[in-house]
């Protein structure tokens, strides 16, 4: 088992003595069946495990009633082995959302009070998802609004990569602390770091990804397993969306490497297909990030606070929401050239990914700016209180962009900006220059 950072939402989930049955979402082989299983069987005597996905005849327990008792005893009945104790029993429903019933059962076991519920879901509150079967199944049940608490897993994080490596939390204190200071990061540390992250690019943070890097260091290994992750996300697609939407989704999808690899990575519908157009093709891509393999990063009419208020809903770009997946995606060799420091691959496309795929992971909505013909600054975040840019530059390009925002403040009150890239630490004036591996600590808000 890795180190997760969800491991203390869970343990903070126990200790509220008003909590409800706790469902984790997130996209599939994240890891959420492993963190789940691993901390129910630190903290409770009996764990009983239903997974709905492997199991469909479990959804018999759920039927005809949602009685807490019931649902036991026909659990009991069919699993002779499985040993249930009130106060000390956990009920773990793995995808959950295979079985609408069990979801519906949240309310009744939160008001019994006997037992601890976590869920695991994968495809949770898209439209589209369920079959005709489950939908007809869905028409009976109901979402326990009130009655459950939902909160989102990801894929490894940068930082929960560097601890899957071995690197100690002084090893990270000392990161944090250069930071506030800006001052350089030691020369040995430097290196290794820079090292860690260009192998994260390739690797991602799919956890049996991870394990196989870790356990083998082949690249090939590797690949093969994000490859059979993607196709596993594109049967999905064809599992679980509806008839009418299975190609678009597909086609969304699999654009995505040749949106990212444009001047202007906007996503363009007429690069899903020749003549495509947004009314055709909004519902897939929304599809896409409700699943969870995707994040979008939205244009804003102005560099100011509220971003969220200034967003443009038509002009946003799209991106992996695990860098390792979008790497898989492109041609082979291109593994080899980032390991050798080489981020500029497909128009920068790369670098903007893997700050995206770390900002995502930290829960960071995403913003940009573009005028055409004029400035176009990679991201904007909120950042100790105020809008702030911040460009990818990886080890050359002379931020233009941010150059010209920086020298009118009257026009785009922007007061500082942050450059991140292959160099060290070091400030000019307003400009703080970062190393691409402090990214996940620019946390404050």
């Amino acid at each position: 088992m890795y180190k997760r950072k969800i491991e203390s939402i869970f343990q903070s989930w126990l200790d509220d003595i008003s909590h409800r049955p706790l469902v984790v979402k997130g996209v599939r082989q994240c890891g959420k069946t492993s963190s789940v299983k691993d901390f129910a069987n630190k903290h409770f005597k009996s764990v009983v495990y239903l997974d709905f996905h492997e199991h469909p005849e479990y959804k018999k327990f759920f039927i005809p009633n949602l009685d807490v008792d019931s649902i036991v005893m026909r659990i009991t009945a069919a699993m002779p082995s499985v040993e249930v104790e009130a106060g000390k029993t956990c009920f773990v429903f793995d995808e959950i959302q295979d079985c609408p019933m069990a979801r519906s059962s949240l309310k009744y076991f939160h008001l019994d009070g006997r037992y601890e519920v976590i869920c695991t879901g994968s495809l949770l509150g898209v439209n589209g998802y369920n079959s005709p079967s489950e939908k007809n199944e869905e028409q009976y049940a109901s979402i326990p609004v009130g009655f459950e608490e939902i909160v989102n897993m990801y894929p490894m994080d940068f930082e929960e990569w560097l601890w899957a490596n071995g690197i100690k939390d002084i090893h990270i204190e000392h990161l944090k602390k250069c930071l506030d200071n800006e001052a350089p990061v030691e020369e040995a540390l430097h290196y290794r770091f820079r090292e860690l992250l260009n192998q994260y690019v390739v690797v991602g943070g799919m956890p049996e990804v991870v394990t196989t890097f870790i356990e083998t260091k082949q690249i090939g290994k590797v690949l093969a397993v994000q490859r059979r992750i993607v196709d596993d996300y594109k049967a999905d697609m064809v599992k679980y969306a509806q008839s009418a939407d299975k190609s678009r989704i597909r086609e969304c999808f699999e654009s995505i490497p040749a949106q990212l690899a444009r001047e202007y990575k906007k996503f363009s519908y007429t690069v899903v297909r020749p003549g495509g157009r947004g009314r055709d093709y909004t519902g897939s891509l929304q599809w896409i990030e409700d699943a969870g393999i995707i994040l979008r990063c939205y244009n804003t009419t102005i560099t100011e606070l509220p971003l969220d208020g200034n967003r443009i809903n038509s002009e946003f770009k799209v991106y992996m929401a695990d860098v390792g997946l979008l790497v898989s995606m492109l041609e082979d060799g291109t593994q080899s050239s980032i390991l050798e420091g080489n981020l500029l691959g497909y128009k920068g496309a790369i670098i903007e990914n893997l700050v995206a795929d770390i900002f995502g992971k930290m829960g960071r909505k995403m913003y940009y700016f573009h005028k055409d013909g004029g400035v176009e600054l990679d991201f904007l975040i909120r950042y100790k209180g105020q809008c702030t840019p911040v460009e990818c530059k990886a080890s050359t390009g002379n931020a233009k962009s941010m150059r010209t925002v920086l020298k009118h403040p009257e026009k785009y009150h922007v007061a500082r900006a942050i450059k991140i890239g292959d160099y060290n630490v070091g400030r000019k004036e307003q400009l703080l220059t970062l190393p691409l591996y402090l990214a996940f600590l620019l946390t404050e808000v």
